[in-house]
């Protein structure tokens, strides 16, 4: 795979409570992706970018809410989130050293 294309494929860690639910239950994190990035690119992009070995991936797409501005109505854009499960022995730390 292509290391640039690697790169672009994470946009931002997603944070809610479901996603920090999920990461203290299971060694999930939970990101948003590119609209056409794959299982195997995003696996990719973790492991370049992190150095942690990931177990499973799977990915969702999330339809944008429509919106309204008085009488005018608008629409945010969909965008795909990806649930990264670490092997065990694995994390990632968005903090960094303290």
């Amino acid at each position: 795979m292509n290391q640039e294309r690697l790169m672009n494929i994470l946009l931002a860690p997603h944070v809610s409570e479901k996603s920090t639910r999920i990461a203290d239950a299971n060694r999930q994190v939970v990101f948003k992706v590119v609209r056409d990035a794959s299982k195997p690119e995003i696996k990719g992009a973790i492991e370049l970018m992190f150095n942690v070995q990931v177990a499973d991936v799977r990915v969702c797409n999330v339809k944008g809410k429509t919106k309204r501005f008085g009488r005018m109505e608008g629409r945010r854009s969909n965008w795909k989130k990806a649930y990264v499960t670490l092997k065990p022995g694995h994390d990632i730390d968005f903090m960094g050293p303290q």
